[in-house]
């Protein structure tokens, strides 16, 4: 079998200084804090998957969307492999709400200084090598 890894997409969604994170429930990471995201779909770009992402996941809008980084994220207790498109982004409209319950368990704002445990090993990667603000 020819593994190959996977194309995730995080999207920082930034509003008063702080950004959104949502905790993992029931996939790879369950229990983990993370941005609002998901896999890119065949023919998508990177501006339509992180739109359509935050709105299936958290019910909001956001605008501003521009290329943040990269990481490449090796989950080897589950035999997985991605590779992470982070997108940064500006809140526009709606407050978050948790649109898929089987998915996460808790949503909220939070401010570089102060972040919850334990993070999603792709934001691990990208705070060692970056400012996430």
């Amino acid at each position: 079998m020819d593994k190959r890894p996977k194309v995730g997409v995080g999207v920082i969604v930034r509003k008063d200084g702080k950004f959104l994170l949502m905790q993992r429930k029931g996939s790879h990471g369950s229990g983990n804090w993370c941005f609002p995201g998901g896999h890119l779909e065949f023919n998508e770009s990177f501006e339509e998957c992180v739109i359509r992402e935050t709105m299936e996941e958290t019910g909001m809008k956001i605008k501003n969307v521009k290329y943040f980084g990269i990481t490449n994220d090796m989950f080897k207790d589950e035999d997985k492999h991605y590779v992470t498109i982070f997108i940064i982004s500006d809140y526009e409209s709606s407050e978050p709400k948790i649109m898929e319950p089987d998915k996460c368990n808790s949503i909220a704002w939070f401010t570089q200084e102060v972040l919850p445990s334990p993070l999603f090993i792709p934001i691990k990667n990208l705070i060692r090598n970056k400012n996430i603000y």
